[in-house]
């Protein structure tokens, strides 16, 4: 077997593409470049680099400023991280691992990046059932010191409608868990981002996937009991905004940022109570109906990590469009501009490859389209910092793993991107 590089080639610069905000003419343009990309990229059948690389170590990257590392696989699919930076300084990353979304068996799954340590721990399934499909897992440290971990639960092949929030709790910093218990039981509810914790109130963002996927909305649930009892605050004209990520601007000041069902735009509301809620305008943020996570720096800056594509300009039906570039977005006036955007990965470094016969000692030949659809998949990310300056973040890589980089705020400034949203003015709606 071949032994990894430690210095992997991750950006690259390229000419900009995909400008266009008329609608056809992007999706064209788009298709022939993700098309080009596909057929210019060596496909390796067996001795995937993948694995290879997938151990955990934390390498340097080729790009100054930029340390990344790929998660250990257990299962076949990987997708939608979510990091934390618990108070004894280790790192956790907690995500859904199996055959594929929605599949029997799905499991929450966290590994561990322990203070000072330069490589993460092989994942370690924190819950799983047979016939269930577990999904978008939050991990949330209370004032207590008692580690909590949401997740939604659904019956296995049969779609997010009826999906329910559950949660189990560690008290040894999620070495164990406790069996879990239902959170939220209202049939679509589902979680994706972190908790905000404001005095004594606790604001869990979550969304409804009732029918179809303009008929998603989002709501905020309020806790002043320590998570006993719940007041919800339904997000008024959020129908098809979902993934709701609340942020304190300032005292009395939330803005909460959502991800669009029509892949048009990420939209924004604004609250001072945290309940009740402007409706939901448009950023000059693309979005590729696909997540976003957006944080509050120390020094109050924003930084978002999102996909720099749309696929239109125009809050219709719902659509969907390729995630990638994967890119982030400084702002230090509180998200009204961003005027840095740099690509944390556009697919370079690791020559694209099929999925081998057995991954993870599963045969997922049955799966191999499903694999294919997502050969260009960077996304889902989860962004945080911790004392020390550090932004880290991890997301979902080609749907084979997750993937791991940390920069600072500087590096941001020093990049740029191959998106449609450069950074450098405002939208000209």
């Amino acid at each position: 077997m071949t032994k990894p590089r430690t210095d992997i080639p991750e950006v690259g610069l390229r000419p900009r593409i995909c400008r266009s905000h008329r609608t056809g003419c992007f999706q064209f343009s788009c298709a022939v470049i993700l098309g080009l990309l596909v057929l210019g990229t060596s496909t390796v059948v067996s001795g995937s680099q993948i694995d290879n690389l997938a151990d955990g170590e934390v390498r340097r990257s080729s790009d100054p400023g930029l340390r990344v590392a790929y998660l250990p696989i257990i299962f076949p699919s990987s997708h939608a991280s979510n990091l934390l930076n618990l108070r004894n300084g280790d790192l956790l990353c907690a995500y859904y691992s199996g055959l594929w979304e929605g599949k029997s068996g799905v499991a929450i799954v966290i590994s561990r990046l322990a203070k000072g340590a330069a490589k993460w721990t092989r994942p370690t399934v924190a819950a799983q059932e047979t016939g269930k499909a577990f999904e978008n897992p939050v991990l949330f440290e209370s004032p207590e010191g008692i580690l909590w971990l949401f997740y939604t639960s659904q019956a296995a092949d049969e779609g997010q409608s009826k999906s329910q929030i559950f949660y189990v709790t560690s008290t040894n910093a999620g070495k164990s868990w406790t069996g879990p218990k239902v959170l939220f039981s209202k049939p679509g509810a589902f979680d994706r981002q972190r908790l905000l914790i404001v005095g004594e109130k606790w604001f869990f963002p979550l969304y409804y996937t009732p029918r179809s996927d303009e008929d998603n909305y989002s709501a905020i649930q309020i806790s002043s009991d320590q998570g006993r009892n719940w007041k919800e605050c339904v997000i008024p004209g959020s129908n098809g905004l979902v993934q709701p990520d609340v942020v304190e601007l300032s005292p009395n000041r939330f803005a909460t940022f959502f991800r669009s069902r029509f892949a048009d735009w990420v939209y924004s509301s604004s609250s001072e109570d945290g309940c009740t809620w402007t409706t939901p305008r448009p950023t000059q943020i693309p979005n590729n109906n696909s997540s976003i996570q957006v944080t509050r720096l120390r020094d109050g800056h924003l930084v978002i990590a999102f996909n720099n594509l749309q696929a239109t300009t125009v809050r219709d039906k719902p659509r969907d469009t390729a995630r990638w570039p994967l890119s982030v977005a400084l702002s230090a006036d509180g998200g009204q501009t961003w005027p840095w955007v740099r690509d944390v990965d556009i697919g370079q470094g690791v020559p694209q490859e099929a999925a081998p016969d057995v991954i993870a000692g599963v045969d997922v030949r049955g799966e191999r389209n499903t694999f294919f659809n997502h050969f260009f998949d960077y996304s889902y990310p989860s962004i945080i910092e911790t004392a020390d300056g550090t932004i880290h973040m991890s997301y979902t890589y080609r749907r084979r793993t997750i993937k791991y980089a940390a920069f600072n705020e500087a590096w941001i400034k020093q990049g740029t991107t191959l998106g449609i949203f450069s950074g450098d003015r405002r939208s000209s709606r």
